[in-house]
């Protein structure tokens, strides 16, 4: 019996959740890859995948099965890299997860830079503002902005991002500007996904709670709304620092401002970082230069 037999096309299938596309990507037969993972599925007596005409699914079983093969086989890549010497020639799948905006801004030109450079790189990219559980998932790297939950995963800064709390002249010249954290009450604040703006006071992190007649998951959108003098908003560097440059927002509260906050690359700490993964962060973290955001 050979323990391998079927796991390099189960794990295929996993990545691209479509036999043919696995097949596509092993340049084998699509027969050939269901048989395989049919054969699989005898051997461990369990099922490891929902089949339906449109998609294919992981199990409870297939998932946890995957997980485990996902790390084996990730040391053997490694390995093969180690004695070809193809740590400069990073090739294969990487799956990653970012915010949606940052991502398509900033972090998708420079992914499709290094895959210029590494042609025998594949990404498979999903950009979400939620945060999606990367083992489940099955990625192998996570983007994530500003503090980080407690978590087991392993974080390495990128680079880092200002919120500033901005105002547009006519809004500061129709209702004045907060000298003070307390004063943010008597303010309209246009809110994102936290009602929360969050303060350096006295050496001291501190946050405040806000509100006003404006919420909204898209910086864009809070953005032009304070823009047309609606209220107040906090926002990072890059959706803001052109119009504070020519005078279209003006920032407040300047001396309870925060420090910079990490721009993050997580990855699960039970998986051995491949050398195509870590080559992709110290890409990133090369060209992800703070004083450019």
């Amino acid at each position: 019996m050979f323990l391998w037999e079927g796991v390099t096309e189960f794990a295929a299938v996993c990545e691209t959740e479509s036999f043919t596309a696995a097949a596509k990507r092993l340049g084998i037969s699509t027969a050939q890859v269901s048989r395989q993972v049919s054969a699989l599925e005898n051997r461990l007596n369990t099922k490891l995948f929902y089949r339906t005409t449109r998609r294919v699914s992981m199990t409870e079983e297939g998932a946890i099965y995957y997980r485990h093969c996902r790390q084996v086989l990730d040391g053997l890549e490694e390995a093969e890299q180690a004695i070809s010497s193809l740590r400069d020639r990073p090739q294969g799948l990487v799956k990653l997860t970012a915010p949606y905006t940052y991502g398509e801004l900033f972090l998708m030109p420079l992914v499709i830079e290094f895959m210029a450079e590494y042609p025998e790189i594949e990404v498979v990219a999903e950009l979400t503002n939620q945060k999606v559980d990367l083992v489940e998932g099955g990625f192998d790297l996570a983007i994530r902005l500003g503090r980080l939950a407690s978590s087991s995963m392993m974080a390495k800064k990128l680079a880092t991002r200002t919120q500033y709390v901005c105002a547009a002249p006519s809004y500061i010249e129709k209702y004045g500007v907060p000298n003070a954290l307390s004063e943010l009450s008597q303010h309209n604040c246009l809110v994102g996904n936290l009602d929360h703006w969050y303060f350096s006071e006295n050496g001291k992190e501190k946050g405040v709670r806000v509100s006003g007649n404006f919420t909204c998951n898209s910086g864009y959108a809070l953005m032009d709304a304070t823009l047309k003098g609606f209220g107040l908003t906090q926002l990072p560097d890059y959706y803001v620092q052109p119009h504070i440059d020519n005078g279209d927002l003006v920032v407040v509260l300047e001396t309870y401002q925060e420090e910079k906050e990490g721009i993050w690359a997580l990855y699960p700490n039970n998986r051995h970082l491949s050398p195509k993964v870590r080559m992709l962060v110290d890409f990133l973290a090369e060209r992800l230069n703070p004083s450019s955001l």
